[in-house]
């Protein structure tokens, strides 16, 4: 297993951080720290990033009757993860984590846990082999039955937008008909002091997140029948009754496979 490297910063332990998990180290403290001072509204996204994808599922579960679900760059467990969502709703359902982060690795044994009627797997495989990914997922999940594709803050570590599209559509073209696609990422158009904050982050050799136009976040979505109300800020999309939701600089979505 790959050694993991505590003496600089890690994207999974920052997010993690700001998520108020306890998975990381001073070093990622410091980093997260200098990143709040220029965007205290980092935390808002993480944690609004994190809730939408809990409502997501909730609708996949009590409104789509989808009981399998393959989430790809999962990162750091924290709370109320995938299957902990899915099985609290419906017991049966069965998740496919992967991820192919040695940090994470270490971690998955959390993220096995499951209900005796479920089942959850965790696959060591990268986002960029989508082949290897759903032949993996097929040991644990019937890829002949809708399975939800989740595709929580992954897609703006790939550098070029048409190679993201790329890996949406492949790993999209293995599931059947009735499947979802769950996306959110980071977005631009809507607060540029985040922009200015992430742009600021990619140029320190960290490894960067590239923050994309809404137009192309809706992109991924092509051929698919989006779930009403279609590619939002994530705090709007389907909010929790008596809140009073405000737009931040991370959109997402839901969409079916006809």
């Amino acid at each position: 297993m790959t050694e993991i490297d505590t003496s600089v910063p890690h994207s999974a332990r920052i997010w993690n951080y700001w998520l108020g998990g306890k998975d990381n180290y001073p070093v990622d403290e410091l980093a997260g720290d200098a990143y709040t001072a220029v965007f205290p509204g980092i935390s808002t996204i993480a944690r609004s990033s994190r809730a939408f994808l809990g409502r997501s599922i909730r609708y996949l579960v009590q409104e789509a009757g989808v009981r399998q679900f393959l989430d790809v760059g999962t990162g750091l467990p924290t709370v109320d993860n995938t299957h902990e969502v899915a099985q609290r709703h419906a017991p049966e359902s069965r998740i496919v984590y992967v991820d192919n982060d040695p940090l994470v690795l270490a971690h998955a044994r959390a993220l096995l846990t499951s209900t005796p009627e479920g089942a959850t797997a965790y696959e060591d495989i990268s986002l960029f082999e989508p082949e290897r990914i759903l032949e993996a997922a097929g040991r644990t999940l019937d890829l002949t039955r809708p399975t939800a594709l989740i595709l929580s803050g992954i897609l703006g570590h790939v550098d070029g937008h048409d190679r993201a599209l790329d890996l949406v559509r492949r790993l999209l073209a293995g599931l059947p008909s009735g499947s979802y696609l769950s996306v959110n990422d980071g977005s631009r158009g809507t607060d540029p002091d985040y922009e200015q904050a992430q742009d600021a982050y990619n140029e320190t050799g960290a490894v960067p997140y590239f923050l994309r136009p809404v137009d192309q976040i809706e992109a991924y979505f092509e051929g698919l029948e989006l779930v009403a109300p279609g590619v939002v800020p994530v705090p709007l999309w389907r909010p929790e009754p008596g809140t009073d939701p405000s737009p931040i600089g991370q959109h997402g979505g839901l969409g079916r496979k006809p």
